[in-house]
């Protein structure tokens, strides 16, 4: 989709949140590692996550972005400053592909994927569209003025568990 004048874009590295307005694009590149979006979509307001692992060996940590539970900690901190409630928006996750070809069924992709969905759950919210595991890599784009969500995986072959609902419906 053509990105409205004043739009600016974000990359997350791996580890890093944002949360933001209409006037964003998010873009993360993902492999073995996971993306939690969400979208309010009155308020077009929204957010992205990029994680690396389920969660910290260290039971004291301080939530962390590089884990699913302290990356979602931070995005749900910033749904109540922003004066919103975490059950109006849109849920999607994205990523988890086995970059290793392991023949391991638990490979860390897979571990990430389900660690995010039974964080979501945990929270009562519902994942709305997801795009997961499989081969290889995603590049992943949400334009938070729209909600829109375009993925693409540069190898034709892949093969996801794979669910895809309109962000915006």
């Amino acid at each position: 989709m053509r990105k409205p004048k004043g739009v600016i874009e974000v990359f997350l590295q791996p580890g890093e949140l944002y949360f933001s307005d209409r006037y964003t694009r998010l873009r993360t590149l993902l492999g073995s590692c996971v993306s939690i979006v969400l979208w309010h979509r009155e308020a077009l307001l929204g957010g992205m996550c990029h994680y690396l692992l389920p969660t910290s060996c260290h039971p004291d940590h301080k939530p962390d972005g590089r884990y699913a539970d302290g990356a979602l900690h931070q995005l749900l901190r910033e749904i109540r400053m922003s004066g919103t409630h975490a059950r109006d928006y849109r849920i999607g996750l994205f990523g988890g592909g086995n970059m290793l070809e392991s023949r391991n069924r638990q490979h860390i992709g897979q571990r990430n994927v389900e660690a995010g969905l039974a964080l979501l759950a945990a929270h009562g919210l519902a994942c709305h569209a997801q795009d997961v595991g499989g081969e290889g890599y995603r590049n992943l784009i949400f334009d938070v003025w729209s909600g829109s969500i375009a993925l693409r995986h540069p190898n034709p072959q892949h093969v996801a568990n794979r669910r895809n609902e309109a962000s915006s419906s």
